[in-house]
């Protein structure tokens, strides 16, 4: 169903809630080891100065969540971990594999700390007010050499634009536009603003990797191809300029590697936990994370872009699908884990480079024990925060509403609040 069936015929026409889905009492008895009706029975609630009771069974649940983890993890290693080689469609190297010291020391010595690996990552902030909102997109390249680079970019989005012939309809205009979307509330239609934040930063992360930056091994975070660009946000024009983009970092370039942030994906997790430090397993392909995401999505609408594949012109539909087809096959996904303190980690790499990038991973990662997470992206992430975070938006901002008359007039009351 699209938006506008969820749209109630309404003066102010309201986006309906869509129902939640339905939880028996039987599912959230065994979720939480209580009945509902006992959950909502607040005479059994703890009192607020009893915190030796509320310590004492977090500490319980925690040891025995803890105890029956491992005791799953200890099965993964014994019976899933060798048939990963071995099932139907594995990619190239499937299987779980241990680093090699001398290979990580090479990867230290010969890539990393001589910037041969050249890491991207991206930040995004909103003003939003009554009269516009300003949503400005950063991206920071970086690399262990010292070399730096970072772009920007603001949009501004003012709900009319162009004045309509008759003044009345330009206000019952005004009127519904605004009431899709409240001041700094989540916009309930969501497509401009999921276009202007998500996915054109996700876009500009991999253009810059791919255009701006020179070393051989090109780092990202999150997945080569994520939901945002495969789904262009809305935008059939972003969906195809984005995955030409990312068509030429796997197939022209090769080397690259993307590591993920908290995988939605706990089977995947699972597998990556039950792997000792400096292990790492490849466990399928880029094609299988985004196929249901194609398969579901729509792409029937009017694209601009030019949809010519090797000069055979498609429609946004078949060109989404050669992508799936064609490319997302070449990129391998897997899990490695750097240290005994820290989670395991998702990664993606071209099947032909897989090894090497793992060992990458690992070498960057284990640069921090506790999160064991690549360095790199972290030190992009701090450099693109230090240029397009903090007051960099909010105080030009302010000053310019001094300016022109209105210092707090659209101004939420969050906003005022600090």
């Amino acid at each position: 169903m699209s938006d506008d069936d969820r749209l109630a015929e309404t003066g102010t026409r309201e986006l309906a809630p869509e129902a939640p889905p339905e939880i028996t009492p039987e599912a959230f008895a065994e979720s939480f080891g209580e009945d509902i009706r006992r959950t909502l029975d607040v005479a059994t609630w703890t009192a607020g100065e009893d915190l030796a009771a509320v310590y004492r069974r977090t500490e319980a649940e925690i040891r025995d969540a803890v105890a029956r983890e491992e005791g799953v993890l200890r099965r993964i290693r014994r019976e899933l971990f060798p048939r990963l080689a071995g099932y139907p469609g594995a990619p190239l190297g499937a299987g779980v594999h241990r680093a090699d010291l001398a290979t990580l020391e090479r990867v230290h010595r010969g890539l990393l700390f001589n910037g041969g690996v050249e890491a991207c990552d991206g930040t995004r902030q909103v003003h939003d007010t009554l009269a516009l909102t300003i949503y400005q997109i950063g991206v920071g390249l970086v690399s262990y050499r010292g070399d730096q680079g970072t772009f920007g970019h603001r949009l501004f989005r003012r709900d009319l634009r162009v004045a309509t012939a008759d003044p009345t309809d330009e206000m019952i205009e005004l009127l519904e536009r605004r009431s899709r979307r409240g001041v700094n509330q989540p916009d309930r239609r969501g497509g401009l603003s999921d276009l202007a934040q998500g996915g054109i930063m996700a876009y500009a992360e991999r253009a810059i990797l791919l255009r701006r930056s020179t070393a051989p091994w090109r780092l990202g975070h999150g997945s080569p191809a994520p939901y945002e660009l495969i789904t262009g946000s809305g935008s059939l024009d972003l969906m195809i300029e984005a995955t030409k983009v990312v068509r030429e970092l796997i197939e022209g370039h090769q080397k690259f590697l993307f590591v993920s942030s908290e995988p939605a994906d706990r089977v995947l997790h699972t597998i990556g936990q039950a792997l000792h430090p400096l292990e790492y397993a490849v466990v399928g392909t880029l094609r299988e994370r985004i196929e249901r995401t194609i398969a579901n999505g729509h792409y029937g609408t009017r694209a601009t872009a030019d949809t010519r594949w090797d000069g055979e012109r498609l429609t946004p539909e078949d060109w989404i699908r050669r992508f799936r087809d064609a490319v997302a096959p070449q990129v391998v996904v897997g899990v490695y884990r750097a240290t005994r303190l820290a989670p395991a980690q998702v990664f993606y790499a071209h099947a032909a480079h897989a090894d090497l990038a793992a060992h990458i991973a690992l070498a960057d990662s284990i640069l921090q024990e506790h999160r064991g997470f690549p360095l790199l992206i972290d030190l992009a992430d701090t450099v693109c925060r230090s240029v397009f975070g903090g007051d960099t938006l909010s105080a030009p901002v302010a000053t310019a509403y001094a300016d022109a008359g209105a210092p707090w007039r659209f101004l939420s009351e969050r906003l005022t609040r600090r």
